[in-house]
């Protein structure tokens, strides 16, 4: 039996022998892939025009239009799809000429339905690797975390219905402030279905010109348009099995939305300049940072893409709702960003001041403000000094805070700016008297003496 990762491939078999044609579907189709036959080249580029294959077996002596034209047809038209050359005992060196011009491997005739199984499944395994080879090249840059962090009631209760919803193959729209992890929980959707052995593909709605982004959604074909050299693969097509996530889909145009309905609504679309319809299956998943009703009765936004999107509705709750993960999230960063052999920690102060924090951006702010600290804390821990956050960030903590303005939040007493002032130097020093002493300008007895009278002790990290 073939693998699973050969499971629901399609393959193209095209030799002019009808006979043999039918055979090898039959028993291709015993192992469960999906079978289309043709008996002539030409009949094979129609086929590939039409369809989405991952593999051709392809005979190279046929009467119309031979196996090598058909081979460089579909290498610069659809480089993805896997070519195994059936070739007869005597074309061994136009065989070895093909594999040269593009196709993934040879096999001779008469050939064993085994040996032939097995090469059929490593060009499967070919491709899939090509393609997350592809998106691991395009994603190489991303920052940030890979998977969903946190602890509290909100969240929990989000990844529960999404874990649910991962069990369907319904269209599903992920509502959430900028910056709440909406991709990530596309990316937690993805890994739970069962298309998670095929591409979780991305594209950014917001990110691209119309033209721009319909190539980068469909492909085009070559001469399409000034600088289209060659035909390209849409996303789609890559995405195809798997998952297509649509980021701030709010931001499409109003011209590109019909074809992305059209396309949810059958799986068929056209590559610019393309005159053949083509089709992928592939499960969409849409995010957004706007009220897309209101946005559809602002006629920015057509209600039946919406309708069509929104089968199921997960909404990411903002950071601030979610106190409980703020330290959990700021110690991963922690972790993740800062060098290997010079960790930093956060102290008591500076956790107190990030769960009280508002985080208008998120969890992308919060991972900017600890990269920040990170450059900007002189020692091992990070102080409230090295967050870096507005003045008004501080109101209602137990202590005032230099460095975030010239000015603390409250009048002091001198006994109380000595008090907190003795506890931070010590705090810097991580409780050497004898250095504090010397940089406070007194005597290690009189510093001794300022902790008992002050009650101070040294925070526990």
């Amino acid at each position: 039996m073939a693998g699973d990762i050969s499971k629901n491939a399609k393959i193209l078999v095209c030799d002019d022998d009808e006979t043999l044609c039918y055979l090898l579907k039959e028993q291709l189709l015993e192992e469960g892939f999906s079978v289309d036959t043709v008996y002539d080249g030409k009949y094979a580029i129609d086929a590939v025009k039409k369809n989405t294959y991952d593999v051709l077996l392809l005979d190279l002596n046929m009467k119309e239009v031979q196996g090598e034209e058909v081979l460089k047809f579909v290498t610069d038209y659809n480089s993805s799809i896997q070519i195994i050359i059936l070739s007869a005992q005597g074309e061994m060196r136009k065989a070895i000429e093909c594999i040269k011009a593009g196709a993934y491997d040879f096999i001779t005739k008469p050939y064993e339905f085994d040996d032939l199984l097995l090469t059929i499944s490593r060009a499967v395994e070919h491709k899939d690797l090509l393609i997350k080879t592809e998106l691991l090249t395009k994603e190489i840059h991303k920052k940030g975390s890979d998977t969903m962090i946190g602890e509290s009631s909100q969240l929990r209760r989000v990844l529960n219905l999404a874990d649910k919803a991962a069990m369907s193959d319904s269209n599903i729209l992920v509502e959430g402030e900028t910056g709440t992890g909406k991709e990530l929980l596309a990316e937690f959707i993805h890994e739970h279905s069962a298309r998670k052995e095929k591409p979780f593909v991305v594209i950014n709605c917001a990110s691209l010109p119309d033209q721009l982004i319909e190539s980068e959604l469909f492909g085009h074909e070559r001469g399409a348009f000034t600088d289209a050299k060659n035909t390209k693969q849409g996303l789609v097509e890559i995405a195809h099995g798997g998952t297509l996530f649509l980021d701030e889909i709010g931001e499409l145009s109003m011209a590109l939305q019909p074809k992305l309905l059209r396309f949810l609504e059958n799986g068929e679309y056209r590559r610019i300049g393309g005159v053949i319809n083509l089709k992928s299956n592939v499960r969409v998943i849409a995010a957004t940072n706007k009220n897309l009703l209101d946005e559809s009765d602002r006629k920015n936004f057509r209600k039946d893409l919406l309708f069509r999107l929104n089968v199921i509705t997960l909404t990411v709750p903002p950071l601030r709702d979610r106190k409980e993960d703020i330290l959990l999230l700021a110690n991963h960063f922690l972790h993740e960003k800062s060098p290997i052999r010079a960790q930093k920690k956060l102290s008591n102060e500076a956790e107190e001041i990030l769960v009280n924090y508002s985080f208008t951006g998120n969890i992308r702010e919060l991972e900017h403000i600890i990269e920040r600290a990170i450059i900007f804390a002189d020692g091992e821990y990070i102080y409230p000094e090295d967050l870096n956050l507005p003045r008004s960030s501080y109101k209602g903590l137990p202590f005032p805070v230099t460095g975030a303005d010239d000015e603390v939040d409250e009048i002091l007493s001198m006994e109380e700016l000595e008090k907190w002032h003795i506890q931070k130097v010590l705090n810097k020093n991580h409780w050497d008297r004898t250095r504090t002493a010397n940089q406070l300008g007194i005597s290690p007895k009189t510093l001794y003496t300022k902790i008992k009278k002050y009650e101070l002790k040294p925070l526990k990290y």
